[in-house]
């Protein structure tokens, strides 16, 4: 019914009926979003704006919607058709954070502090640390935990010294070398000296997984080509961090500590490109390992880079809700 009365309303009645049916009008969008009306008609008859409802030649656009990413500033990158609306949405949820930021200082904070402990806690508990949530909490406060041993309560500080570590890296612009990763791996194994920021010597197997990891002796040249890899091809920043993730958890250097490593290094790689760090949930570690699965034994790395994005949004969400 509200459909059929639009062309019998004048202009501004029009508009005060589409405020309250929660859409706003081309005119409306194109001030919020500083652009021209004509860009907006056109991104609606090109359907990159969500929920956008037709009548004749009129648009009606969420007022939630968000405005669509400027599609000059991933020119020349690759972006495979399947990805093509994830990336879309997910970049639109950031482009939205970055036009209403700063937040405050205290918000800021809140944030990372409650992301550090819930990040270490899933971290360390997808490699068998038996700390919960709270244990974790208190322990990065210097609470010793009684019956739980020392080796977890290094496990929990060496995490969190290592995201801190990757937090100055971001500050710093420091691109990821051999050396980054090293030191990363040397913050997260602080209780094997002799271990951390060394190449494994000894073959490795992966409990359970499909793929075995290759020969010591080819380690140090797999990652060098890793890392010259990462420049090579102009990727979309979250299919990049995938299949970089992908490919360090398959050498799996360490002996130890791959993969606490390897998610500080995805969101290192992340978090220079502008998007806040992701926390890959205890919950989710069956969907996790089935990533790696679809990747070496499927030639796929669909599922890890759609579980990124979901991680993704769910962040931003999380931060475009405190700032309204």
């Amino acid at each position: 019914m509200f459909i059929d009365i639009i062309p019998m309303l004048s202009y501004t009645v029009y508009e005060r009926v589409v405020s309250f049916m929660e859409y706003m009008s081309v005119k409306q969008a194109s001030e919020q979003w500083d652009l021209s009306d004509r860009r907006v008609r056109v991104l609606c008859s090109e359907g990159k704006i969500d929920g956008v409802v037709r009548k004749g030649r009129a648009y009606l656009i969420p007022l939630d919607a968000l405005k669509p990413i400027d599609g000059r500033t991933l020119r020349g990158t690759i972006i495979p058709p399947e990805y093509a609306s994830v990336f879309a949405h997910v970049d639109s949820l950031k482009a939205e954070l970055d036009r209403r930021r700063p937040l405050t200082s205290g918000e800021l904070k809140r944030l990372q502090e409650e992301f550090l402990v819930e990040f270490t806690y899933n971290s360390n508990a997808i490699e068998g640390n038996t700390l919960t949530l709270r244990e974790t909490a208190l322990v990065l406060e210097g609470v010793t935990i009684d019956k739980k041993p020392l080796k977890e309560h290094l496990e929990a500080v060496g995490h969190r010294d290592a995201f801190l570590y990757v937090q100055q890296l971001v500050s710093d612009r420091v691109a990821v070398t051999e050396k980054v990763i090293k030191d990363i791996h040397s913050l997260v194994l602080m209780d094997r000296p002799e271990d951390k920021g060394v190449f494994r010597s000894i073959p490795v197997r992966i409990m359970g997984a499909h793929h075995e990891p290759p020969q010591p002796y080819l380690v140090p040249v797999q990652m060098e080509q890793l890392i010259a890899k990462k420049t090579q091809k102009k990727r979309h920043p979250i299919e990049k961090a995938a299949l970089f993730h992908l490919d360090i958890e398959g050498i799996h250097p360490f002996i130890d500590g791959n993969g606490r490593t390897g998610r500080l290094i995805l969101n290192l790689m992340l978090m220079q490109c502008g998007y806040p760090p992701i926390n890959v949930k205890f919950a989710d570690r069956r969907r996790y390992y089935d990533c790696f699965d679809s990747y070496y034994k499927g030639d796929t790395a669909a599922p890890m880079v759609e579980m990124l994005a979901e991680y993704l949004e769910e962040r931003l969400r999380q931060y475009l809700e405190i700032l309204k």
